[in-house]
């Protein structure tokens, strides 16, 4: 393997509000602040763990159009139905991008409007006893 994924970052217009709702959303922690923005990660890593960090970079300008890049978020510990629940009272909200009414996958935003997709298959959180 040459490289691997070890961060993302995603311009917002307030970095503590979307960090702390991916920090629900994934069992993130606040890493620190630089510059003004934010970065959160795993709890038991942080920035080079197997898992990548999520750095949220300040920007006034509104978002515009549908991400070119979105999550695609698994259930680890629950079905798809329980997980939605959980995630909408985080504060993500249904959306339609043309999605249709029989896919297997919700399509959702986070607070400022990026869209991700809740699917259906649970997978094992990274780290669990059988991923090692």
């Amino acid at each position: 393997m040459a490289c691997r994924i070890t961060q993302l970052l995603i311009d917002c217009a307030d970095p503590q509000r979307l960090g702390d709702f991916w920090c629900e959303v994934l069992g993130y922690v606040e890493l620190g602040w630089e510059d003004g923005a934010l970065e959160i990660g795993p709890p038991d890593t942080g920035f080079g763990g197997p898992r990548p960090t999520l750095m949220f970079l300040p920007n006034p300008e509104p978002k515009r159009t549908k991400l070119r890049l979105h999550f695609d978020l698994n259930p680890t510990d629950r079905d798809q139905h329980t997980e939605l629940d959980r995630l909408l009272a985080a504060g993500a909200r249904p959306i339609d991008i043309g999605q249709g009414p029989d896919v297997s996958w919700h399509v959702l935003a986070d607070p400022e409007g990026n869209e991700f997709c809740l699917l259906r298959r649970r997978v094992e959180a990274v780290g669990s006893p059988s991923s090692t």
